[in-house]
């Protein structure tokens, strides 16, 4: 279990001051200009040590991400842009640093565009967080009235300006260069790669894009050091993550914990367990709505990390733990799932425009058992068309859930058509798994 002295995110339940004089009682924007004067090369190495993994969903190395950006500037200038997007269902962590410790970003926002070499930063905050941005406004004034922000930022130098930029909602748009798109003006639609952001990026300048956890943890490793940070978690899976756990649980939460906790442990330490206990789980969705279930057999013993959950063929995504009981439809639940991504598709690729439609429309079948055992291999292969074929990893998304179902739960689809079969109408009782 996770220290509080180790913890990053020490409001994260907002029940202390979300403002500047709370967040320097916090150790927030202490010694600034001294972290700094280290150096770009210096910051850049020191979260490379940390072994920091993106905290969006990708899990890319933050250290190489920022060791990307060019090292000289050809007169263009640098940006880091925040993705603050949060459109993954069952995730919900990003609002509440943004809502409850908004200073530990601004610091690190600073803090990471200094290491990159950026002129400014662009936070892009989804538009239905309206409470969430206007907190941010009022933080970013704070910092620009306290000499934090703007010219000779926090003492160090340095100048460095904060944009909060609010988009139209579209979970499209939490896809990097689809975010870009967006911040430019236009329609929300990923950008082939390469040319990669660190080249050409918002406004054809050098850019990173990192989320809003990552780059909210980095004062921290900065001040305590890259081996206290790489000494929590597992290797390659360091450090601390923000879970969010909802669904069939006593009482839903955000809690921050260290990497590679026991997915149960997680569960029952902080959510109260499994409602009606942990025989009734049916199973658990661990990254968020577009990584593959896993079932109650995988969730006694699985770790919450990267490398564990992909070895279990899942993911650890957003870390947002997404749990469904026994009385939980589960081909329903994918079914949902698959109409989302049919909605939130931007329709560029044709393996995604054409796809998610098709998804959605067999697994509506399947919820009833109106189907032949024969489409359930079909419904794989076509997942497996739609994988690894799109330009951005919407495609995945919307497959990834539905191999998951297939991979753990097809005598259930199968019994499902059977029973259709059988009684020439759709199945009224949700079917808990053995």
């Amino acid at each position: 279990m996770l220290s509080d002295q180790d913890r990053i995110f020490t409001n994260l339940y907002g029940l202390h001051d979300w403002g500047l004089k709370g967040a320097r009682a916090r150790g927030d924007w202490d010694g600034t200009a001294a972290i700094l004067a280290r150096g770009r090369d210096a910051l850049i190495e020191e979260m490379k040590a940390s072994g920091m993994r993106g905290r969006g969903g990708a899990g890319f190395p933050t250290g190489v991400k920022w060791s990307f950006m060019p090292k000289q500037s050809d007169g263009r200038p640098a940006y880091l842009v925040v993705n603050a997007d949060e459109s993954e269902p069952g995730t919900c962590k990003d609002r509440d640093i943004i809502r409850n410790d908004p200073h530990k970003l601004l610091e690190g926002s600073l803090i990471a565009g200094f290491a990159m070499g950026a002129i400014a930063a662009y936070i892009y905050i989804r538009g239905e967080f309206y409470n969430e941005a206007m907190r941010l406004e009022a933080a970013v004034k704070e910092a620009y009235e306290a000499g934090l922000l703007g010219r000779n930022a926090a003492g160090s130098g340095y100048d460095f300006d904060i944009h909060v930029h609010r988009g139209a909602g579209a979970y499209i748009c939490g896809e990097e260069t689809g975010l870009l798109e967006s911040l430019e003006g236009k329609k929300g639609m990923p950008r082939l790669k390469p040319p990669f952001p660190a080249a050409v990026g918002v406004y054809g300048c050098p850019t990173t894009v990192n989320n809003v956890e990552t780059i909210a943890a980095a004062p921290a490793i900065m001040r305590r050091g890259a081996a206290w940070f790489s000494a929590l978690g597992r290797p390659r899976n360091t450090g601390t993550k923000v879970f969010c756990i909802c669904g069939h649980v006593e009482k839903p939460c955000n809690v921050e914990e260290e990497m590679g906790i026991p997915l149960r442990e997680l569960i029952e330490r902080h959510a109260g367990g499994v409602r009606g206990g942990w025989d009734n789980l049916l199973g658990i969705i661990p990254g968020g709505a577009s990584v593959p279930v896993i079932p109650k057999s995988i969730c006694d013993t699985v770790l919450m990390d990267f490398d564990s959950l992909q070895a279990v063929k899942s993911g650890l995504g957003t870390a947002a733990v997404i749990v469904m009981d026994r009385s939980t439809d589960i081909i329903k639940a994918i079914a949902r799932l698959s109409k989302f991504y049919k909605h939130e598709s931007c329709g560029q690729c044709t393996p995604c425009r054409e796809g998610t439609g098709w998804l959605m429309r067999v697994m509506n079948r399947l919820v009833e058992g109106r189907a032949e055992s024969e489409e359930i291999d079909t419904l794989e292969k076509v997942t497996r068309q739609i994988e690894g074929h799109t330009i951005c990893a919407l495609g995945d998304a919307a497959a990834w859930p539905v191999q998951g179902l297939i991979r753990h739960f097809r005598p259930l689809i199968e019994e499902r058509i059977a029973a259709y079969k059988r009684n020439g109408a759709p199945m009224s009782m949700p079917m808990a798994a053995e």
